[in-house]
């Protein structure tokens, strides 16, 4: 049987680096990652959507939107619920 990385099967079957079929799928994941930082954060605080909702100025459905990676949020909004979660958070820019 003959063993293949992660990075290898990545670009055979999503594209290379620098692909629109690449990046769609780098922002897709990285949306659903943030999601799921906000959904365990949000519940570590024992928070509903509806509270975390009120305390960023949005309704209950953009906070489930964030979490469900259904949206594109701004980053504007994406700060502001950290913000209200009390979390941390650190960006890493890659040239």
């Amino acid at each position: 049987m003959k063993t293949t990385s992660l990075d290898n099967m990545i670009d055979k079957h999503i594209g290379k680096v620098g692909s629109s079929r690449r990046d769609t799928f780098e922002n897709e994941l990285r949306m659903d990652l943030i999601g799921h930082a906000i959904r365990e954060a949000r519940i570590r605080r024992n928070l509903t959507q509806k509270e975390l909702g009120e305390l960023v100025g949005v309704q209950k459905a953009q906070i489930s939107k964030l979490e469900n990676s259904l949206s594109d949020a701004r980053l504007e909004t994406i700060l502001k619920v950290f913000k209200a979660l009390n979390a941390k958070i650190q960006f890493r820019v890659e040239l």
